[in-house]
């Protein structure tokens, strides 16, 4: 788990939505570790949590797969590379000019267009094969390209989830439920969940009472991992809001290393060890600590929902409104592969046939993702910006 995790954590450009991509070419179609069903149900679990949904989804299938020690080694591998470099950047590379229109960073976005609609593609086919939930899909893409924002993917799957259970709730339960109910130890999952919470209240008072920058700098991005819906970008006003304010970290600073941020592999969220890197005399140690600080909140919710999650997922009238909330994530997948990924990759018909390229190195000569970005980034050179 954790090989095919660093694996990921090294080549997976794109953001969140494009994570979902490699995660499903890599665990779904490659590995067949689970199938598209049961992934999709762990997509749709990880929307309704707030936290970065890339970097749970990841951590729910280190949990299948192997146990909490596979959850957390499948945190560590995807996010580490991003990490270390996003540290060493803090370090030792204070400035570059320019970096937002790099031809490499265009390619990027456009082997993401690639990624995303290979994923939308064959998790439609999976995932909505009758005209029901196909046009539950549709509907829940025309909302969110309409009316864009993190509430409103969890409101048209949530939407979705009762159409499908109107629709199917006299079906019988189909057997062979893809997640395993016998693995969640449902004490520990409560246990786990009122950590969350009681770390959500204390740390704020222990940081006041105490006056320790580094108590200070946890409370900060673990309220911001806690409380953030949508994760990539919408965390960045929240993590702004905790450090420039309170002089940890200059506005230039934080802006360069947004903007590093974008170009390198892995969760957005390893913005969180630079930023700790930047406002700590220790940056190793700093780094590590704000990026911990910012990914347990998710860890612990992971751990304590997937247990309910799979009992639940064992009921019929579950089943079929899972069945309609799955189709709900095609759509949300749809309108994302529309905005941001088309919009802020595609400038032009030059942009637009690269793209389909390089989807069709993807879809029908089966080039492995990682060739296809490193194509992508050298090819971006001589694109016209």
């Amino acid at each position: 788990m954790f090989r095919a995790a660093l694996k990921l954590g090294l080549v997976s450009f794109g953001g969140p939505v494009a994570h979902l991509g490699y995660f499903r070419e890599e665990f779904v179609r490659k590995r067949r570790w689970l199938d598209d069903a049961a992934y999709a149900d762990l997509v749709a679990l990880c929307q309704f949590l707030p936290g970065p949904a890339s970097s749970q989804v990841i951590f729910a299938l280190g949990m299948r797969r192997a146990g909490l020690p596979g959850a957390v080694l499948a945190s560590l591998g995807f996010t580490l590379p991003s990490a270390v470099l996003m540290i060493l950047f803090a370090i030792g590379v204070a400035s570059i000019g320019g970096f937002q229109n790099a031809g490499w960073l265009h390619g990027l976005k456009l082997a993401a267009v690639a990624v995303v609609a290979k994923a939308v593609i064959g998790m439609g086919r999976q995932l909505c094969p009758d005209a029901a939930r196909r046009s539950i899909a549709a509907l829940a893409a025309a909302c969110l390209i309409v009316f864009p924002g993190s509430w409103l993917q969890v409101g048209v799957i949530v939407v979705g989830g009762i159409a499908g259970w109107c629709m199917g709730r006299k079906e019988s339960p189909q057997t062979g439920v893809s997640l395993d109910a016998k693995r969640g130890n449902h004490i520990l999952a409560v246990a786990t969940l009122g950590v969350f919470g009681l770390l959500l209240v204390l740390l704020p008072v222990l940081a006041s009472v105490t006056g320790n920058k580094d108590v200070a700098m946890f409370d900060g991005f673990y309220r911001a991992g806690s409380l953030v819906f949508g994760g990539g970008h919408v965390v960045l006003p929240l993590l702004r809001a905790e450090v420039v304010p309170n002089g940890w970290v200059g506005d230039d600073a934080f802006l360069a290393g947004y903007g590093a941020a974008q170009a390198l592999p892995g969760p957005l969220f390893a913005f969180a060890a630079y930023l700790g890197a930047v406002g700590s005399p220790r940056p190793w140690l700093g780094g590590l600590w704000c990026l911990f600080a910012i990914f347990l909140p998710s860890w612990l919710l992971i751990a304590g929902a997937v247990p309910f999650w799979q009992r639940l997922r064992a009921k019929a009238w579950a089943q079929a409104a899972l069945r309609g909330a799955n189709a709900a994530v095609v759509g949300v997948l749809l309108a994302a592969l529309y905005h941001p990924v088309c919009t802020g990759g595609i400038h032009g018909v030059l942009d637009l046939a690269t793209a389909a390229a390089l989807f069709g190195l993807l879809q029908w000569r089966k080039t492995p993702p990682w060739l296809v970005v490193l194509a992508a980034a050298v090819f971006g050179q001589w694109l016209p910006r």
